[in-house]
């Protein structure tokens, strides 16, 4: 199949799209304008996470800083801050221009997805791919458009390589060393970013090094090696110089392990695919699902095993069909017939050990509703998992099933309008309910406006508002984080804090009659009235007049 034909215009030759190229750019579009619109409008809220990006590219712009990682970690790249690093130092530092790069990304990934659905699956199928990816509810949103690490570009990185290893097998990539070259290099930029996308890296990987062969012991496999060194490179440099202990690999063994009993498996197969499928898919609200929404995730297992039974009977025809044409120019080599089956099992294992490595976690089951966004790389896998529905339905349209085939055509139809509908109805609830988010974003602004027109500089708070006062008054106010007993807590930017701490006379800004409030008032006693300068936006903002340092 062809994405488009050439038409003469005028004496040129231009290309033109045909009805389901055409059909999946105005998706894509709709998609993008709906991102966009809420990207200018702050929407997902805001947090402290994301707030750290921000000010780590506010570093980059300025040259004062060069992170690896994110600050006050050691396992996740920090490539969203590079990639809006100059748009910060043109323009300042806000949460639109911190999610313009992302949102970019998002339209590189839906893209890639249309050209690698259509090239192994079907063109309406991709249309059919593209159609649901447009949609988006809040929980997939804070995955495609907040700058919080790692997702929105590892995702396309993925498809790209699948793309070049499908490329490189039907020979429509020319230049195939250099192709070879920049799928390594973005193989390691997502190691270096995100470890989550490690199963499916793993998986396209493979595919890769199959379609090359021996290729690998030439000049291909060292260029293959070469960019994914360079990807890697900021990894593994700072792990070298890691103090013991304090690698990735440790890191990451440390806070995956849980203490105490672990949940049932049932438990935590019921989080991971009643709760966590759906909500990755964009079905259900960010609070969780309701039972009518759960349906897919059920189905879900069933889906993949079928997509996976699918490749394998298709790549076998091929490898039949191929053995019959061979010749000893290609023989050895495989086929773009081959190639396109092994990359839809290629998606279908990526996405069977994510699944596998999620409900393995106790937070599959003690805290879905949280840990689902570890789930949102199975977008990747969309296009296999609905491939047997898709067949099914297709046949049934053709006129070309049996009584059985018609009974499961219909099935298959019904199942993609449900997914179809059940994506639509959870999207419109989200833009029906984004008034109260647009409030909570404006409170948040409106308490860095008072804390500067305070005239503080240097202030105490709590891990959800230390940062993110801190990017909202593009650091004129600078934050150190404090727990619930008004004690030292999670500070990423160790700066932060001690320049707060070398303040004669901080402030404090913590949520009103939360526990670190309390224990605030419990140490002022009668000088907690006298402190209280504003009550704004559910938190108050205390300017004692000298500094409350109970850890001291």
């Amino acid at each position: 199949m062809v994405v488009s034909t050439r038409v003469r215009l005028h004496g040129r030759r231009r290309p033109a799209l045909d009805r389901p190229a055409l059909v999946a750019l105005l998706l894509g579009l709709a998609g993008f304008g709906y991102r966009l619109l809420l990207t200018l409008l702050t929407v997902p809220v805001s947090n402290s996470d994301e707030a750290t990006f921000g000010l780590a590219a506010l570093h980059v712009a300025a040259g004062r800083e060069h992170p690896v990682f994110l600050y006050g970690q050691r396992y996740m790249g920090t490539a969203e801050s590079y990639l809006a690093a100059p748009l910060v130092a043109v323009a300042g530092p806000s949460w639109p221009v911190l999610r313009l790069p992302v949102l970019a990304l998002w339209a590189v990934f839906v893209w890639l997805m249309y050209r690698l659905t259509r090239r192994i699956c079907a063109p309406w199928h991709a249309v059919l791919v593209v159609g649901l990816l447009a949609l988006g509810p809040e929980r997939v949103l804070r995955d495609q458009l907040m700058a919080v690490g790692g997702r929105p570009e590892v995702k396309p990185a993925v498809v790209l390589i699948l793309l070049v290893a499908v490329g490189l097998a039907d020979g429509r990539v020319r230049a195939r060393r250099l192709a070879v070259g920049a799928a390594g290099l973005v193989a390691g930029l997502a190691v270096w970013s995100d470890w989550l996308i490690v199963p499916y890296l793993a998986v396209a990987g493979l595919l890769l090094v199959w379609v090359l062969r021996r290729e690998l012991f030439g000049w291909s496999g060292a260029l293959l090696a070469a960019g994914f060194a360079v990807g890697t490179a900021p990894l593994i440099v700072d792990n070298l110089r890691a103090p013991p202990g304090q690698d990735s690999l440790s890191v990451l063994r440390r806070i995956s392990t849980v203490t105490g009993a672990a949940p049932p498996l049932l438990d935590r197969l019921r989080g991971g695919l009643l709760e966590g499928v759906p909500l990755a898919t964009g079905l259900c609200p960010a609070d969780g699902c309701a039972r009518w929404q759960q349906w897919f995730g059920l189905l879900y297992p069933a889906l993949l095993a079928a997509a996976g039974a699918l490749a394998l009977v298709a790549y076998r025809r091929a490898a039949a069909g191929s053995s019959t044409t061979a010749t000893a120019g290609n023989r050895g080599r495989p086929t773009a017939d081959r190639a396109g089956p092994a990359a839809q099992l290629a998606l279908v294992a990526g996405a069977a050990l994510t699944l596998a490595t999620y409900v393995r976690s106790p937070l599959a089951a003690t805290d879905p509703l949280n840990n689902a966004r570890y789930l949102s790389v199975l977008q990747l896998s969309l296009p296999v998992v609905l491939w047997p529905l898709w067949l099914a339905a297709v046949g049934v349209w053709r006129g070309t099933a049996g009584a059985a085939g018609r009974l499961a055509g219909a099935s298959a139809t019904a199942a993609l309008a449900g997914l179809t509908a059940t994506a639509v109805v959870a999207t419109g609830l989200f833009v029906a309910g984004v008034g109260p988010v647009r409030a909570e974003e404006r409170r948040a602004r409106e308490l860095a406006d008072t804390v500067r027109r305070a005239g503080l500089r240097a202030v105490y708070g709590e891990y959800w508002t230390c940062n993110r006062l801190v990017f909202n008054t593009a650091e004129a106010v600078l934050c150190g984080v404090l727990d619930e007993e008004l004690t030292p807590g999670q500070n990423r930017y160790g700066p932060y804090w001690r320049q707060v701490g070398q303040a004669d006379r901080p402030g404090y800004v913590l949520a009103a009659d939360g526990p670190a409030d309390r224990r605030l008032r419990e140490l002022l006693g009668a000088r907690a009235a006298p402190a209280l300068i504003a009550e704004v936006g559910g938190y108050r903002v205390y300017h004692p007049e000298t500094a409350v340092r109970p850890w001291r």
